[in-house]
């Protein structure tokens, strides 16, 4: 699954600007088992480059998105990260390999209960759950250093945005259904948001509650 993930990350070097991604994201995704992320039944696709089905109408990501988002976020050990968009908890796993703190949020209830459970079982203690609508964040714990949504907005929450730290980045997916790019944020010290956009992508929407 790495070979793959270089060979992709080699063929979008024009879009990401460059030929391979760090060694601590690589090391986490290697160290990170996958299968224990999906439904039982497609644990047989678990290293293919490719999204699965999780239920409810939401994916867990290909192996090179999820390690794309995470260089993109270029996470330092002792990070705070906020994600948008727990599933099953694979991202979370990565993110937590890679920085001190992860902060979750899930909407959809029977998947946030599953992925705590999954993440647990895996042993991982740096991982706080939250069930509710991410695209309020997460104020209690704001300011963050990092932060990365995993399901697509039409256009990037206010909140997100608040809660980002001065010099803190954020990668999200946003936009229509038939038209989404992964955008990279940065705040820089004077707290002005710079927006990048990378590679075309097609992640589920953010599901908002009403």
């Amino acid at each position: 699954m790495v070979k793959i993930i270089d060979a992709h990350t080699r063929w979008c070097e024009d879009y990401i600007g460059k030929d391979q991604l760090d060694e601590r994201v690589v090391a986490a995704i290697a160290r990170v088992p996958r299968h224990k992320f999906i439904p039982f039944e497609l644990q047989q696709f678990a290293y293919e480059d490719m999204p699965l089905p999780i239920g409810y109408g939401k994916t867990i990501s290909q192996p090179f998105m999820v390690a794309l988002m995470s260089d993109l976020l270029d996470i330092k050990e002792d990070d705070s990260v906020l994600e948008i968009g727990t599933g099953l908890g694979y991202q979370a796993a990565v993110l937590a390999e890679l920085a001190e703190n992860v902060f979750t949020i899930e909407i959809i209830e029977e998947l946030a209960s599953e992925a705590q459970r999954r993440l647990g079982s895996a042993g991982y203690t740096n991982i706080h759950f939250r069930i509710g609508d991410g695209t309020h964040g997460w104020a209690e714990h704001a300011a963050y250093d990092r932060i990365m949504a995993t399901a697509a907005p039409e256009i990037i929450p206010p909140a997100l945005l608040q809660q980002l730290k001065t010099g803190g980045k954020m990668v999200i997916p946003a936009g229509l259904a038939d038209g989404q790019k992964l955008l990279l944020v940065d705040k820089d010290i004077d707290g002005k948001v710079h927006i990048r956009e990378t590679i075309e992508v097609q992640f589920s929407a953010l599901t908002r509650s009403h």
